[in-house]
C-alpha cells in the first residue's frame, strides 16, 4: 500500500511540472527543450577489488582493501536522451583493464597471513556495455525560467545494467596464459561437482555519483565515479579453496595440463611457514563476497537541441 502511495505522488510531482511550461531558459541566448540529446566519450581510471593482491593484513573487504598500485586506463564512448536536464538514460561502451598479484604485499609480507606467499596473480581486460539512468535532483526540485537560470554544476547519482566480457590471465615462463581454461579451482570437473565452470561474459549493476559542469549550452564536462556490483567472485580466477592436483590429469593433457599443475598452486615458501595453506583443501580465495571493478573518469559531451531564444522588438 506504501508503496502505491509513493508511486502515485510520485507521478502527480512529475505530472505537475510537465503541465507547466513546455519549455524553460538555459540563459539569456538559449532555452532547452523538454528532450536534449547528448553524445560523448571519456578517460579516466580503472581499479577492482578481487581475492588478489591488496593491501597489508589478512584481507579486508571493500575499499578498505584497496590498492592504488594496481590501477589501469579506461575510456567509454556514451550516447544519451536527456528529460528535461532531470533525468537521463544513456547507452556507453567502456573499456579498460584490471589486475591483482600478491607480489605487491611484498613489503608487509609478515603481515598477510600468507597472502604474499600465495604468490597468484591476473591481469584481464573489460569491455563493457550498459544502460545507465542518471537523476539530477538540482533539476529535479529545482525552479528555473528567465529570471532564474539553472546552474552550471549539477551533481547526480545514477544506477543501471550492464553486460560485460572479461579473461583472466597471468604469466607464466614469460608467456600470457588464459586461466579460464585450465580449470585452476577444479571448475566443471565431476569430482567437484560444487564448481561450475564460470562464463567470460557476465552481467553487472554500475552504480556510481557525478557532477556536471555546463561549458556552453552546446558542451559539458563531468567527473563520474562508478562501481559495478557483480556477481562472479572469479574476475581474477581465485574463488574457494586448492584442489588436489592429481584430478587435473583426470581432464586436461599435454601443455595445459602442466600449465593447470603450475598456475594452481603457485606457493612462495619458506618465509612463513605455518601461513601455508597450499594444500587440497586449503584456503586460496574468500568465497563469501563477489569481486568487483569500478572507474573515475572525466567525460566531456556534446548536447544537442538547444534553440536560441527569439527576441522581439
Amino acid at each position: 500500500m506504501k508503496l502505491r502511495t509513493g508511486i502515485f505522488f510520485l507521478l502527480l510531482f512529475f505530472l505537475g511540472k510537465q503541465t507547466s511550461a513546455q519549455y524553460y531558459y538555459y540563459n539569456n541566448d538559449y532555452y532547452n527543450n523538454n528532450w536534449l540529446y547528448e553524445v560523448g566519450g571519456s578517460i579516466g581510471a580503472m581499479n577492482s577489488l578481487t581475492d588478489l593482491g591488496g593491501r597489508k593484513g589478512i584481507g579486508k573487504r571493500g575499499v578498505k582493501d584497496f590498492n592504488i598500485k594496481n590501477t589501469n586506463l579506461s575510456s567509454s564512448a556514451y550516447i544519451g536522451v536527456i528529460y528535461r536536464n532531470e533525468i537521463a538514460l544513456r547507452l556507453e561502451g567502456s573499456f579498460g583493464q584490471v589486475r591483482g598479484y600478491d607480489s605487491i604485499l611484498a613489503k608487509v609480507a609478515k603481515t598477510t597471513n600468507g597472502r604474499y606467499e600465495r604468490n597468484l596473480s591476473f591481469r584481464s581486460s573489460i569491455t563493457e556495455i550498459s544502460v545507465i539512468a542518471e537523476f539530477h535532483p538540482v533539476w529535479i526540485f529545482g525552479n528555473f525560467n528567465q529570471d532564474h537560470f539553472p546552474p552550471d554544476f549539477s551533481p547526480y547519482v545514477l544506477i543501471g545494467f550492464g553486460y560485460f566480457h572479461f579473461n583472466p590471465k597471468t604469466e607464466l615462463n614469460g608467456t600470457s596464459v588464459a586461466l579460464q581454461p585450465l580449470h585452476t579451482e577444479g571448475e566443471g570437473f565431476s569430482e567437484y561437482p560444487d564448481r561450475k565452470n564460470y562464463s567470460l561474459n557476465q552481467t553487472c549493476i554500475p552504480i556510481g555519483i557525478g557532477v556536471k559542469y555546463e561549458l556552453s549550452a552546446f558542451f559539458n564536462v563531468r567527473a563520474e565515479f562508478v562501481s559495478r556490483i557483480l556477481q562472479t567472485d572469479y574476475l581474477d580466477d581465485v574463488h574457494s579453496r586448492y584442489i588436489d592436483p592429481a584430478v587435473f590429469a583426470n581432464h586436461l593433457s599435454g601443455v595445459q595440463l602442466n600449465q593447470a599443475l603450475i598456475l594452481n598452486n603457485r606457493y612462495r615458501g619458506g618465509l612463513v611457514p605455518m601461513s601455508n595453506t597450499a594444500h587440497p583443501g586449503g584456503i586460496r580465495g574468500d568465497p563469501k563476497q563477489n569481486d568487483s571493478y569500478f572507474s573515475f573518469n572525466l567525460k566531456i559531451g556534446l548536447v544537442l537541441g538547444r534553440e536560441k531564444r527569439f527576441r522581439g522588438y
